[in-house]
């Protein structure tokens, strides 16, 4: 740790570049299964409860028939980290969601934790990448002597860009996260809302095979293609 970090009993300065990470904190237990028995109370079809195949037959069924209510009985929970303040704010336009976010009022960014950005792929491959970093540099500096100066965090946060990340808690329903899906991982959505979501994608997945069977990834893409064959 510098003498600078030390005297201000902070952590490390300094611009570092954010990676995204996606951490499944939660999901319902046996969703599927969950899932089958409520639309199955609809119809009293309990006579054709014979899991986990029955699961797979009458959840396709729905999907493809838009009966997607039955879908809100399972949720999931995510923790985001390394996302920008710009993928933040086009997160938390989805109402159904419930979004727990880092507090610029509160974190003190040099303290509580390092400063780190995002570095847009195309800027990155320009000729104004050391621009960029170098500003980004001088707006922390500023910040941090601000802060030092008694200018409150929840002031000196106006000079920090929208390349800043903000750690990020959602929880939405699986009718809620198939629309997400659908709208953010499409090829003409923002790239690193894209691409965070395509990451929650692969573990809902795994997780949830049978209710996301219709949601391909084209990897070279980076985007979904819906196919309910």
């Amino acid at each position: 740790m510098s003498k600078e970090a030390k005297a201000t009993g902070g952590v490390e300065m300094g611009i570092e570049e954010a990676k995204p990470e996606v951490t499944l904190m939660a999901i319902t237990p046996n969703a599927e299964d969950v899932i089958e028995r409520a639309c199955r109370t609809c119809y009293l079809s309990f006579h054709r409860y014979h899991p986990p195949s029955s699961a797979e037959e009458l959840i396709k069924k729905v999907i493809r028939k838009q009966h997607h209510s039955v879908l809100e009985h399972a949720l999931a929970t995510f923790r985001i980290k390394g996302g920008s303040r710009v993928f933040t704010h086009e997160l938390v336009r989805h109402r159904l969601m419930s979004p727990s976010q880092e507090s610029q009022r509160y974190v003190e960014y040099g303290r509580t934790r390092s400063f780190d950005l995002v570095a847009p792929p195309l800027i990155k491959e320009s000729p104004y990448y050391e621009r960029y970093m170098t500003v980004a540099a001088d707006t922390e500096r500023l910040y941090s002597e601000m802060v030092a100066g008694g200018i409150p965090k929840e002031d000196a946060r106006y000079i920090l860009p929208n390349a800043t990340t903000s750690e990020i808690v959602i929880s939405a329903n699986f009718r809620e996260l198939r629309h997400i899906i659908a709208v953010r991982c499409h090829p003409r959505a923002h790239w690193e809302i894209r691409r965070i979501c395509l990451e929650m994608l692969r573990i809902m997945k795994r997780e949830a095979p049978i209710v996301f069977w219709d949601y391909e990834i084209d990897e070279p893409n980076e985007c979904v293609i819906i196919t309910q064959e």
